[in-house]
């Protein structure tokens, strides 16, 4: 399993609230600017959002899973010459498809233009025992401490973490923290997750718009 430590770097705290990164003028300049597969990708993105703005919150975590999900799951080794490369949603969707952490990054700002709170996601770094191998996944919080449901790439269904005994968190992050996960279900906080290397890229790049 790939340790923590290979995330971290040092500098300063950002600057700029996640939730404010993913605006519909992005995502429709990114449909113009765009042709065939990947026009429609953008262009059926830009609607779910619109169409889920009124919806329940159990309605907008599932639809958002099964749109992501529909996307190809590949296990990059290298991406644009980066090892374990973190994908932005728009690189994502320009894509079709990603590793794990880039399914969870995508879901998470897409959930969070939708009015979901920062505190209520946070993206998962898991053991998953059924892969025997390190996997991310997107926990939604109904409330403070509460048993979380899991946005899972790999399973269609959002379950409780209780009914996912294959997966063992190892730490967690959102635009506000850093958790590291404890034996029985609670978590430490680590302060901010700004010094995430490959979280802080995502960050920046969706800041500059690129």
């Amino acid at each position: 399993m790939i340790g923590l430590s290979i995330f971290f770097s040092s500098g300063s705290p950002l600057s700029y609230s996640a939730s404010a990164l993913l605006q519909m003028d992005m995502i429709a300049k990114q449909e113009q600017t765009h042709n065939g597969a990947v026009k429609r990708r953008f262009h059926s993105w830009r609607l779910l959002i619109e169409d889920l703005k009124n919806k329940p919150t159990s309605v907008r975590l599932q639809r958002v899973n099964d749109f992501f999900n529909q996307f190809e799951f590949t296990s990059e080794t290298y991406y644009q010459g980066q090892e374990d490369y973190w994908k932005t949603p728009e690189e994502f969707v320009v894509d079709g498809g990603g590793d794990c952490e880039d399914f969870s990054i995508a879901k998470y700002f897409t959930l969070l233009s939708l009015g979901v709170p920062t505190k209520q996601l946070r993206i998962t770094y898991v053991k998953s025992i059924k892969l025997n191998r390190a996997h991310m996944v997107l926990a939604y919080y109904p409330q403070p401490g509460a048993d979380p449901f899991v946005l899972d790439n790999l399973v269609s269904e959002i379950l409780p973490a209780s009914k996912r005994p294959d997966l063992i968190p190892i730490y967690s992050f959102n635009g506000e923290g850093l958790w590291l996960a404890k034996t029985g279900g609670d978590s430490r906080s680590l302060g901010s997750a700004s010094g995430l290397s490959k979280w802080r890229r995502v960050l920046e790049y969706m800041q500059k718009g690129k």
